[in-house]
This record gives structure tokens, C-alpha cells and sequence, in this order.
């Protein structure tokens, strides 16, 4: 991907995930589909692990396709992700996994 596009991926990536309400969670894939890049999963969590503004992009609302969360959570590991999302009301169904049945974002479903 070059410069350029991935510079625009990147800015898609940050305004979807910015549109995802608290108390609910999107996967990798959801947020690729969403900006039209559906096979990009992979480079939605790469966008994500350089977040230029922790705290106002909510990158801890993003999941795997399993509702797992992530093992090497950008910001603090899978306790402050598991943390910050059960504060919004982000319901698990185990210690690692969101239950995606009753917390998805439906956007792109």
C-alpha cells in the first residue's frame, strides 16, 4: 500500500472507529468492510496500533472476528481494553471474549 493510500486508509479507519457508540464493539473486518477495503482487516488493527489520538479514537472498541479481544492491546493490554469497554456496558461472554450477539455495532451488518 503506498504512502499516499495508506494515509487515506488510515484516516478512513480513525472516522469509522470514531462512529462507534459507546457500549458497543466493531471487528477488524467490520471496520475494513466499512471503508470499502474488505479484505484490509489486518491493516485496520496496523491504523489502530498507531493511533495518533489515544483517547479520542476509541481503538478499544475494535475486536477480532470471535469477539476476542486483543492480546497486545496498544494502550495498556487486555485488561485496560477488557476495563474501558465493561465501563461502557460492553458485555462479555468469558474473560476474553465480547459477546458480539449483544454488543456489535450493526453498522455494515
Amino acid at each position: 500500500m503506498a504512502t499516499q493510500n495508506k494515509d487515506g486508509f488510515f484516516a478512513r479507519v480513525y472516522e469509522t472507529v470514531e462512529q462507534i457508540p459507546e457500549g458497543f464493539v466493531a471487528t477488524y473486518g467490520q471496520i475494513a468492510k466499512l471503508v470499502g477495503e474488505p479484505r484490509r482487516a489486518r491493516y485496520v488493527g496496523f491504523a489502530l496500533h498507531v493511533n495518533p489520538r489515544p483517547g479520542e479514537i476509541p481503538c478499544h472498541r475494535v475486536v477480532f472476528a470471535d469477539g476476542r479481544i486483543c492480546e497486545g492491546f496498544a494502550f495498556g493490554g487486555p485488561e485496560v481494553q477488557r476495563t474501558l469497554l465493561e465501563d461502557e456496558g460492553v458485555v462479555f461472554r468469558d474473560d476474553t471474549h465480547v459477546d458480539l450477539a449483544v454488543s456489535r455495532w450493526p453498522a455494515g451488518l
